[in-house]
């Protein structure tokens, strides 16, 4: 392992140069390589952000003995086998949200990552954010007392055509895999993981869900009550419930640079805006843990590991199964 991360970036859609934009800010990471499908997008992508080397097919950078770790950033019907290929090629892996399609496709990652001694994360770069973290601290201190519940929601209104990866089933389309996976990773990550689950939807022509509404039961005894939706834009906030008081991520609480504290002691009330500013545009404290395993010689991470995203598509699964969303990959 080199002490700089050499990185790899499979794919070259939206969220791969928002990934290619934080490695510049990122300490110790370079961008080695990239790869498309197409020779002239991945050498188009590599000039722009300035990949070292750019290749027409993704088994070319899994075999590329110059990268460490691979940025995985395709549509989620192809995480698990851009996954599988990597790791076989000795490659560790960051796979976008959502890891997989299901919970069986998050196994087969996980097991061969195992096997192979290999480091493996779910990029769910909420986790990583300064605001996050901080406000992660404060609920664990004690001081908006026990947490019990949770409120948290993902929407923006998308007048998108059928064929577009928002709404086709075989692109991996609708509002649960897309946004859903960030209430339902964020209620697990300051609950606990999930111990059972209740859906609603309204579905789409297409068969996948326009929106959908979840409640989850966490360890301990916890409640939270999560909303996904491509038809309305909603606050996109957080709310952390104690017996004490509250924490409030308010309007893209997945990005957020700052957020209040609130207690209640009978009938006083106090209120606190805490700002913490993140990197860039985010993606680099993700990067920057992935960095940080690799030289530890960690094959996941604590903060996202392998156990909870294995609960987290198993409850993903759950919720497909009551609202009835069905993926060709669950065949």
């Amino acid at each position: 392992m080199t002490q700089d991360i050499r990185w790899g970036i499979l794919g070259t859609g939206k969220i791969a140069k928002a990934f290619a934009i934080a490695l510049q800010d990122t300490p110790g990471a370079y961008l080695a390589a990239v790869a498309s499908r197409s020779v002239d997008s991945a050498t188009k992508f590599g000039a722009e952000y300035g990949a070292q080397r750019c290749h027409g097919s993704y088994q070319a950078l899994a075999d590329d003995p110059d990268v460490d770790v691979v940025y995985i950033a395709t549509p989620h019907p192809m995480h698990h086998e851009n996954a599988l290929m990597c790791l076989n090629a000795g490659k560790g892996v960051l796979v976008e949200k959502s890891f997989t399609m299901n919970r069986r496709q998050a196994e087969d990652i996980i097991n061969l990552a195992r096997a192979k001694n290999l480091f493996a994360m779910e990029a769910m770069w909420t986790r990583f954010m300064p605001a996050v973290v901080e406000a992660k601290r404060i609920v664990d201190s004690g001081e908006i007392g026990i947490p019990a519940n949770i409120t948290a929601d993902f929407g923006f209104t998308s007048d998108a055509g059928p064929e577009h990866r928002l709404f086709n089933p075989e692109l991996g389309g609708g509002a649960l895999l897309d946004l859903g996976i960030y209430p339902l990773s964020i209620a697990s990550f300051f609950l606990g993981g999930v111990t059972s689950v209740k859906a609603q939807a309204q579905m789409t022509a297409t068969g996948v869900d326009m929106q959908t509404a979840f409640t989850l039961m966490h360890d301990g005894g916890g409640l939270s009550s999560c909303v996904c939706s491509l038809r309305s834009r909603t606050p996109t906030e957080l709310t952390i419930s104690g017996t004490k008081g509250f924490v409030r991520l308010s309007d893209r609480f997945h990005n957020t640079e700052a957020f209040s504290v609130t207690v209640v002691d009978g009938a006083s009330r106090t209120e606190r805006t805490v700002n913490v500013p993140r990197s860039g545009n985010g993606y680099t404290h993700e990067a920057q843990e992935v960095g940080r395993c690799l030289r530890a010689g960690l094959i996941e991470s604590p903060v996202m590991p392998h156990a909870e995203t294995l609960n987290l598509m198993g409850t993903l699964d759950a919720i497909r199964d009551q609202i009835g969303l069905r993926y060709p990959a669950d065949r």
